[in-house]
């Protein structure tokens, strides 16, 4: 343990929590994000429609220096993002950028603090100032921080000392510190099964809620499971959230698993009551392997990402996460990689699909977001695995995508007036191009431009005419 720490540890019973992170020019505060009135999106306090855009920046806490969060921050909000994913605690022995310990003992009830905040004085700034500092740096880049309190494993493990009583006081102190905090949202659990431990899960999840009702917790669970499964009636719990994770149709030998067709889940808890938004908090990693493990498999690339994103989200989902492999795990030179990963992240995060995410969510702002409904009845011609096409409209407009060009047979009628105009969508670029003017009745085929193959995916747009 170094000099710094051993300062720490000498001070920490006697200390309290810091409420924030000390600048001259703090950034004013973002709007608090609440459930819509309709429950099945979110809005922000103010009633403007919030589309959840994230990123998986699971490590950032740990691994990121301040230089290091303000460039990946920075580029999240240039390229739309307003939600990053990352875990408090990725064991219960971490340890950050500074070499500055987060627990004394690896006990979850007692947190190393130091007396001040200043980042220019190493004494004063520890592990959770550090984290004030990157919720400093998120806020001025209009990005809420989805934070895991502790990750699953740490919970889960045989070799688990973690008791409910230290999870409670964790809890308590994470509930002090970010009180004032208006872009914290909670991800209990952190990729672990719901079934298991659900006396610390509750326990946990109950006191951050209780505790500040203004922000939103959900269930972050393993993959290929969801939220709703163990949690929905929770009382803690705002929204739901899935994992549809990493393996091909080929590899998923579950049963009952919905594989890669992520929509299966937002189309079973959109009719779940009482009502609650859902969104996919995990799928496949752009730049990871099919399955996760062997290396030599397939890596998911940027038109994968699109297609769960458009899947889930026209399913009636709330919003979507997107990851890559090399940034969810910060990996630096020298870092051990996890995943066959090659690539540092600040490479990474100008993959193409990071670039491609913010047109799905210009897309569905564009259009009056909050009536918006899901809607396969606006389909002739359905289909399965890469071929399936999934719809969504609102009183005057609707949506549908198709991963691979085919050839999509519309039921018109949907949607107010005589008259719709039609056009396509580029989800690799944003670009809109008018189709023409089509009679609102009866089955309309539209073809795509480009050969039917995986990867060539559009959306088309029809609009009531005015």
């Amino acid at each position: 343990m170094n000099l710094k720490n051993l300062f720490a540890l000498s001070i920490s019973l006697m200390l309290t929590a810091q409420s924030g992170f000390s600048q001259s020019a703090k950034s004013k505060a973002l709007p608090k994000i609440k459930v819509s009135e309709n429950k099945h999106y979110f809005v922000t306090e103010d009633g403007k429609p919030f589309f959840w855009l994230g990123d998986t920046g699971w490590l950032t806490f740990g691994k990121l220096d301040r230089e290091g969060v303000v460039k990946y921050l920075e580029d999240r909000k240039a390229k739309g993002f307003n939600v990053v994913q990352v875990m408090v605690l990725h064991n219960v022995n971490a340890v950050n950028a500074y070499g500055d310990q987060a627990l004394m003992n690896d006990n979850l009830s007692h947190q190393i603090t130091s007396p001040g905040n200043d980042p220019n004085n190493a004494p004063e700034y520890d592990y959770w100032d550090h984290i004030d500092y990157t919720l400093e740096v998120a806020q001025k880049n209009g990005i809420y921080l989805a934070m895991v309190p502790v990750w699953g494993t740490n919970i889960s493990s045989a070799k688990s000392k973690v008791t409910k009583a230290d999870v409670e006081k964790y809890a308590k102190f994470l509930a002090d510190r970010y009180k004032n905090k208006t872009n914290v949202i909670w991800l209990n659990g952190g990729d672990t099964y719901g079934d298991k431990f659900q006396d610390i899960w509750n326990a946990l999840g109950s006191i951050l809620k209780t505790s500040n009702p203004d922000q939103l917790v959900t269930f972050h669970p393993f993959g290929r499971t969801d939220s709703s499964e163990n949690f929905h009636n929770a009382s803690w719990l705002d929204f739901n959230m899935f994992q549809s994770g990493h393996r091909r149709y080929d590899q998923d030998t579950l049963k009952n698993s919905f594989k890669e067709d992520n929509f299966k889940f937002v189309q079973r808890d959109w009719d779940l009551k009482p009502t609650k938004p859902t969104l996919d908090g995990e799928p496949s990693y752009e730049g990871i392997p099919h399955g996760l493990h062997d290396t030599l498999q397939p890596k998911w690339t940027a038109s994968d990402v699109r297609r769960y994103g458009y899947w889930s989200v026209f399913a009636g989902g709330a919003g979507y996460t997107y990851g890559h492999n090399a940034v969810m795990q910060m990996f630096r030179k020298g870092d051990n990689p996890a995943y066959g990963n090659k690539e540092l992240w600040n490479d990474a995060i100008n993959a193409p699909g990071a670039g491609q995410m913010v047109h799905i969510k210009n897309l569905m702002l564009k259009h009056d977001y909050l009536d918006r409904i899901p809607d396969q009845t606006l389909i002739a011609n359905q289909g399965k695995k890469y071929d399936y096409l999934v719809g969504t409209r609102g009183v005057s407009y609707a949506l549908i995508y198709t991963y691979n060009g085919r050839k999509m047979a519309i039921n018109m009628g949907k949607i107010l007036g005589d008259n719709v105009i039609a056009s396509w969508y580029n989800p690799r670029n944003g670009e809109e191009k008018y189709i023409g003017k089509f009679k609102n009745k009866g089955v309309q085929e539209f073809q795509p431009t480009g050969k039917k193959e995986d990867g060539n995916d559009w959306v088309l747009i029809l609009e009531s005419e005015e």
